[in-house]
């Protein structure tokens, strides 16, 4: 059995992409309802991670500062080893795990352009998923059975029903 296991808010205590939002670019992008000012997660999560003005080293040290994790993943991690597939960011991702001292941990996650005027989402997998038209995880997963996904977000449904 493969565990795989997203990382905002679920992983972590809350969702750290989100929160960097607020704090480090324009938390009036997010409403908490993407379905009603955008055509999609994925133009949604663009729109977001534009409006970060910091620099990479800026956000990573925001992340080592701010952002918990759960408590019991460290023994969950001893136990399964888990997979993180992450609609976030390796610029707030890689920190964490580093002060943790999980920096081994495999991460599959979207990635980013670092610029003075925004950053510009560079999402891990081309193209929109084959069976909910949209940027999800599943294209993520990896190739294993049987495979157990645990995330609490809209990009974690499809890759819920693929495990």
């Amino acid at each position: 059995m493969k565990l795989v296991v997203d990382w905002d808010g679920t992983v972590t205590v809350r969702d750290s992409l989100v929160a960097a939002i607020h704090d480090l670019g324009d938390p009036s992008v997010y409403d908490g309802s993407f379905q009603e000012r955008f055509g999609s997660y994925g133009e949604a999560l663009a729109a977001e991670v534009h409006t970060l003005r910091v620099t990479a080293e800026e956000a990573a040290a925001w992340a080592v500062e701010h952002v918990e994790i759960r408590p019991g993943f460290h023994e969950l991690v001893a136990r399964y080893q888990p997979v993180i597939v992450s609609s976030g960011l390796p610029q707030l991702i890689l920190p964490v795990l580093e002060r943790e001292g999980l920096a081994y941990l495999e991460v599959r996650s979207n990635n980013a352009e670092v610029g003075a005027d925004g950053w510009r989402v560079v999402f891990r997998d081309e193209g929109v998923c084959e069976v909910c038209g949209d940027r999800c995880k599943r294209r993520s997963l990896p190739e294993v059975s049987p495979l157990v996904f645990v995330g609490d977000g809209w990009s974690d449904r499809c890759a819920s029903l693929a495990a």
